[in-house]
C-alpha cells in the first residue's frame, strides 16, 4: 500500500482529505441517526417543513451520537492500519483481509459486551463510548458470528460469497470508504474493500457497491471531481461481472443530479438506502445535487429510509473532497468520539505516508 513519498503541500492535503472523510462520514450518520427510522411525512411534521436542518437528540434525549456505520468505519481504519504497519515494518504484505477481519471481530465485541475487559490494553477496543448498539444491522452481526470467513485476496469477484450469499444491505458499503483513503490505485481499493464486505455481505451488488465506494474516495483523495470520481468508478465497475445494479444506480444518481432543483421527493425515487446500491446512489446524489456542503448533508438524512447510512455516505465523500475545513465546525464540534476519530485519522494519515 502507498503510493511514494508526497511534498509537505500534497502530504497536508491528505491529511485533511483523511480527516474530513472521517469527521464528514460521522457528522452525517449523527445526523440522520435520530430519523433513521422515520417517514419523509414524520420528519416534518417533528422539525418542521424543511424536515431535520441540523443536529438533533436521539429517542435518549442526546445530540451527536453515531451509529454503528461510524463504529465500523473506525474499526476498518484501525485494522488497515495495522496491517500497513506490519507490512512496513515486518516486510509481511498481503495480510489486511484477515487483520480487517480481527478488527470487525473487535467491533462485535463493542455489541455484544458491555465494556472493554481486562484483556483490553488499547486501541479502538479500549474505548468505553464505542460499547453501544446503535441499530446494527443483521448481516453484520450474523456474519461476524459465523466462521472467522476471511476472503482470498485474489479470489474472483462476480459469484456471490460464502458469507448471506443473498445480503446486499448497505452494511457494508457504509463501512468501506477507509480503503480508499489508502494511497493505493482505485482498482487496488476497490478489490479490497469488495473483498471485506464478503466478509458479511455476499451479494454482488453488497460488495460491488463497497468496492465502488472505495474507488470514488481513492480518486477524490487526488483531486478529482465527484462527477469525474464516479465516472471513473463506473468504468472500473463495468470490467466485473454482475455488476449492472451497481452501475445503474450510480448513472440515475448522475443523471438526477443533473436535473437541478434538488429535493426529498426525487431523492426517495433513487430508493430508500436500505440497501446497497441504493444507499451509495442517494449519497452520491446528495453530495452532487447541491454545491453547499451543510445542504448536501441535510438532503442526503431527510427521507423515508437509513439516514443515518446515507448521510455517513455523503459525509465521506464530501470530507474526501473538501477536507475536514470544508465541514461545518458548528456540528462537527458535537459530535461523540471526535477527538477519537481525529487523532485515529492523522494516526492512519501519517502511516499511510510512511514509504
Amino acid at each position: 500500500m502507498g503510493n511514494g513519498r508526497l511534498s509537505p503541500e500534497a502530504e497536508a492535503v491528505y491529511r485533511a482529505r483523511v480527516r474530513g472523510c472521517l469527521l464528514g462520514g460521522a457528522t452525517g450518520d449523527a445526523l440522520g441517526y435520530p430519523v433513521e427510522f422515520d417517514s419523509l411525512e414524520r420528519i416534518r411534521a417533528a422539525h418542521g417543513p424543511a424536515g431535520v436542518i441540523g443536529l438533533v437528540p436521539d429517542g435518549e434525549g442526546v445530540v451527536g451520537r453515531v451509529s454503528d456505520d461510524t463504529q465500523m468505519t473506525l474499526f476498518t481504519v484501525e485494522g488497515i492500519q495495522q496491517a500497513h504497519t506490519r507490512e512496513r515494518l515486518k516486510g509481511i504484505g498481503g495480510g489486511w483481509s484477515r487483520l480487517v477481519r480481527w478488527a470487525y471481530g473487535r467491533w462485535l465485541d463493542t455489541q455484544l459486551k458491555a465494556g472493554p475487559g481486562s484483556d483490553v490494553h488499547g486501541g479502538l477496543a479500549a474505548q468505553s463510548w464505542l460499547y453501544a448498539r446503535r441499530a446494527p444491522g443483521n448481516a453484520c452481526l450474523s456474519g461476524l458470528q459465523q466462521e472467522d470467513h476471511v476472503p482470498d485476496p485474489g479470489a474472483e469477484l462476480g459469484p456471490p460469497g460464502p458469507v448471506n450469499s443473498d445480503s446486499k444491505g448497505c452494511g457494508a458499503v457504509m463501512r468501506s470508504a477507509p480503503f480508499g483513503l489508502t494511497r493505493t490505485s482505485a482498482g487496488t481499493a476497490f478489490g479490497m474493500a469488495a473483498r471485506c464486505a464478503q466478509m458479511t455481505h455476499g451479494h454482488p451488488t453488497g460488495y460491488y457497491a463497497s468496492g465502488a465506494l472505495a474507488a470514488i474516495v481513492t480518486h477524490l483523495v487526488s483531486g478529482d471531481s465527484l462527477e469525474g470520481a464516479v465516472l471513473r468508478t463506473l468504468r472500473l465497475l463495468a470490467r466485473h461481472p454482475g455488476h449492472e445494479e451497481t452501475t445503474t444506480a450510480l448513472n440515475r444518481a448522475l443523471d438526477l443530479a443533473a436535473e437541478g432543483d434538488p429535493s426529498a421527493e426525487k431523492l426517495e425515487s433513487l430508493g430508500a438506502g436500505w440497501i446497497a446500491e441504493e444507499a451509495l446512489a442517494i449519497g452520491v446524489y446528495s453530495a452532487l445535487a447541491t454545491p453547499r456542503v451543510t445542504d448536501a448533508l441535510l438532503l442526503s438524512v431527510n427521507h423515508s429510509g437509513d439516514s443515518d447510512s446515507t448521510g455517513s455516505l455523503c459525509g465521506n465523500l464530501l470530507g474526501a473532497l473538501h477536507g475536514d475545513h470544508g465541514l461545518p465546525h458548528e456540528w462537527l464540534e458535537r459530535i461523540e468520539g471526535r477527538a477519537t476519530i481525529t487523532v485515529l485519522a492523522d494516526d492512519f494519515a501519517a502511516e499511510c505516508v510512511r514509504a
